[in-house]
């Protein structure tokens, strides 16, 4: 490979973002194929890449991800157009990901969970998913955040 190659690398990807990935997918096998969490979290290390990733931010966002995912899925379903069951397994799960977050780490910004969102539904799900979880989740910022959300469109203005 030259030079010129790999400066169009994609940058490494931070701790946090692997897991996420990882998160994605132990919430994909909850859902779809019916694995608890304590099978998720004995399987994930053994997993390629594991090592780099946060493995106290996968572990606490898996476990409270699936202990809310009723109060999550409520907070989301006002703001989507169909029922929570008919949205895809990759989008559901990354929706209940980015509103447990967003409703869990003040520390990270409502913006920073929505690009990290579109990424995720970007490299696992449908063509457009990304557009549609974009939307959903900007919805449930302004319900979760409304202060960070105003703050943000005043500084745009």
């Amino acid at each position: 490979m030259s030079d010129q190659d790999n400066s169009q690398k994609a940058p490494p990807k931070s701790a946090r973002r692997r897991a996420r990935e990882f998160v994605l997918q132990g919430l994909y096998q909850w859902r779809v194929g019916g694995a608890d969490e304590a099978a998720i979290e004995a399987y994930a290390p053994e997993m390629e890449g594991f090592a780099k990733a946060d493995r106290e931010f996968f572990v606490g966002t898996l476990r409270g991800v699936i202990k809310q995912h009723a109060a999550l899925i409520e907070t989301i379903s006002a703001h989507i157009d169909r029922s929570f069951d008919d949205l895809s397994p990759i989008e559901s799960c990354v929706l209940m990901m980015g509103s447990y977050e967003m409703q869990n780490h003040p520390d990270t910004p409502y913006r920073v969970i929505i690009n990290e969102a579109i990424e995720l539904t970007k490299a696992f799900g449908g063509t457009d998913g990304h557009k549609y979880v974009n939307g959903v989740l900007d919805k449930v910022a302004g319900q979760l955040r409304p202060t960070e959300v105003a703050a943000r469109k005043q500084q745009k203005q």
